[in-house]
Order: structure tokens, then C-alpha cells, then sequence
């Protein structure tokens, strides 16, 4: 029983990461994807790209992101989004991510316009995904 209860600790711990780049995911989507004026098409190409808006196609995602990926990872940490004070604090949680993400749209893709430009335009906003 012991051992069990040492291994299902471990295991939580290991979960903790997932649950916050889950939650960066969740407020990209909220933030981008949703809303009276979001572009239909935008969203239709975003969400068959998924997890490939940050991470590179056939890579490992826990190690590989894209260009876009690398500016969000500069700005938002997993680390600084445990799990419980997500949890516990659900609307700051919200405002700290969308300021990363704000943040990570005012830099510039390998093309030359920013994250946020091409958001706007209804672009895939890395260059690297490595998904068409």
C-alpha cells in the first residue's frame, strides 16, 4: 500500500505540467478562437493544426516547439501555473496567461510580421509547424 501511495505521488506530480500547458491551450483557444468576431476560417484552420500552433508535427512535444511555441514559452511558464492555484484562481490564472500570450504576439515570425499580425489576418502564426 505504501508503495502504491509513493507512486500514485509521483505520478501526480507529473501531471501538474500537462494541466498548465492544457490550460495555455484552453485560453489560446478562448483568446483566439473565440468570440462575435472571430474569422470562421481562422478557427477552422487553428483547430486542425491543435497542438501544432505552439509544437512542431512528428516531434516530441514536450521538447520541440515552434517559433511561435518558443515566443510563448519566454512569457509563460508551466512551472509558474501549479495546478491548484489554477484551480483557485481561475480569473487571475486567465489575465497572467493572456498577457503572456500578448506579449509572445508582439514578436516577429521568421516572415517578418508579428505573431499577433498574423493572427489577425487569419494565419497560422508560426512558419515552423511543420503542418500545412
Amino acid at each position: 500500500m505504501k508503495r502504491f501511495a509513493i507512486l500514485f505521488g509521483c505520478l501526480a506530480l507529473l501531471a501538474s505540467p500537462a494541466l498548465a500547458t492544457s490550460e495555455f491551450s484552453k485560453q489560446w483557444k478562448n483568446k483566439y478562437l473565440s468570440g462575435d468576431d472571430v474569422d470562421e476560417a481562422f478557427v477552422k484552420k487553428a483547430r486542425k493544426h491543435g497542438c501544432y500552433i505552439c509544437h512542431v508535427n512528428k516531434e516530441d512535444k514536450k521538447k520541440v516547439r515552434n517559433e511561435y511555441g518558443k515566443a510563448i514559452h519566454e512569457f509563460l511558464k508551466a512551472e509558474d501555473f501549479p495546478k491548484d492555484w489554477v484551480k483557485e484562481n481561475p480569473e487571475e490564472a486567465q489575465k497572467k496567461i493572456y498577457a503572456g500570450l500578448e506579449k509572445a504576439g508582439e514578436k516577429k515570425s521568421k516572415d517578418g510580421k508579428t505573431f499577433a499580425e498574423k493572427i489577425k489576418n487569419g494565419e497560422v502564426p508560426a512558419t515552423d509547424s511543420g503542418k500545412e
